[in-house]
């Protein structure tokens, strides 16, 4: 009998404030570290909670862009990109360890995310920021994309990551937020892509064919709007699966 432990992450510290709902039913969380939200105050507050429930921390940098959320694609000089990422990440990596928590991976944030997977220039410069973290920090990265590639290359530790309330297009990028099928927000859904993923390493996309996707972590995002209604069904379904948490 085929058994899977899996990790669960959510994009968390962004003004959402639901973050003692959800971390009963995570594993992992990707804390948002001043680009395009969060502040000392959050990131300790957030911190403070994944520990009383043995979440493990990330950092979740992005383009420095609070009006946007961080969603918007930015063509920024490459000193003063790489300045920014380096400064969310060391921020945040200074306040866990002031609260005795270690930096469990880098997770990239929105438009930066989605800009990385298919830039490859763009993730020499990211992963120049984050250098320092090449020996022991995982990074949360898309499956065959520029970034993990970029990574692997440059001798960074990569976890595939795919998402549990997103749509994909064929060629394995999400569908745009703009697009009414951007989301899966019924929990029922959710799970029926989930066990797709993690069962037959595939995922249906929107236009109803199957591709080949590898993840060892997937996000179920914290501001969507049923994310506490989707991780608390899949922990009552998981296991008629034997899928558990790895915690």
């Amino acid at each position: 009998m085929n058994r899977w432990e899996i990790d669960i992450n959510c994009d968390v510290g962004e003004g959402v404030g639901n973050e003692a709902r959800l971390f009963p039913y995570i594993s992992s969380c990707n804390l948002a570290c001043g680009g395009h939200a969060g502040d000392v105050a959050t990131m300790r507050e957030v911190i403070s909670l994944a520990k009383k429930h043995r979440v493990r921390v990330g950092a979740h940098p992005s383009y420095p862009d609070r009006e946007n959320f961080g969603r918007k694609s930015m063509q920024m000089e490459t000193e003063i990109f790489r300045d920014s990422i380096e400064s969310q990440v060391k921020g945040l990596e200074d306040i866990l360890r002031e609260e005795g928590v270690e930096m469990s991976h880098i997770k990239a944030h929105g438009a930066l995310y989605n800009d990385l997977a298919k830039n490859s220039e763009l993730s020499e410069q990211y992963l120049e920021a984050i250098s320092e973290c090449r020996n022991g920090i995982p990074l949360y990265v898309p499956y065959g994309s520029a970034i993990s590639i970029a990574a692997e290359h440059s001798g960074f530790e990569c976890v595939y990551e795919a998402f549990g309330d997103r749509n994909y297009e064929d060629d394995l990028t999400l569908v745009s937020r703009e697009s009414p099928q951007a989301l899966i927000t019924e929990p029922e859904a959710v799970l029926r892509h989930l066990l797709t993923m993690i069962v037959n390493s595939e995922v249906k996309t929107v236009r109803g064919h199957f591709r080949h996707i590898e993840a060892q972590t997937y996000c179920i995002h914290g501001d969507t709007a049923t994310a506490y209604e989707i991780l608390a069904y899949l922990s009552v379904e998981f296991p008629k699966h034997h899928i558990h948490l790895r915690k």
